[in-house]
């Protein structure tokens, strides 16, 4: 699967969650968008949707953007 396609599904899974579109680049926790309460739910349907664990010392570096997330999501199916 492409970064970009990747990223879309990833864009869907956040916006399934927080109920607004949302930007690959657009920081997630930093503005506010996600708080605890959505981002443990968007760890726990990156869980079931890709089968990747996100540490939890790890959330708030891999829910900064779509883009992030992505790219942590990429790194764990390859390794």
């Amino acid at each position: 699967m492409s970064q970009n396609n990747l990223n879309a599904e990833v864009a869907s899974l956040i916006e399934s969650i927080v109920l607004r579109p949302v930007g690959n680049d657009e920081r997630l926790l930093e503005s506010g968008l996600v708080d605890s309460v959505l981002a443990v739910e968007i760890v726990l349907g990156v869980e079931m949707q890709f089968g990747v664990r996100i540490p939890p010392t790890e959330i708030a570096e891999h829910l900064a953007s779509v883009s992030s997330l992505g790219a942590y999501i990429a790194s764990q199916r390859q390794g």
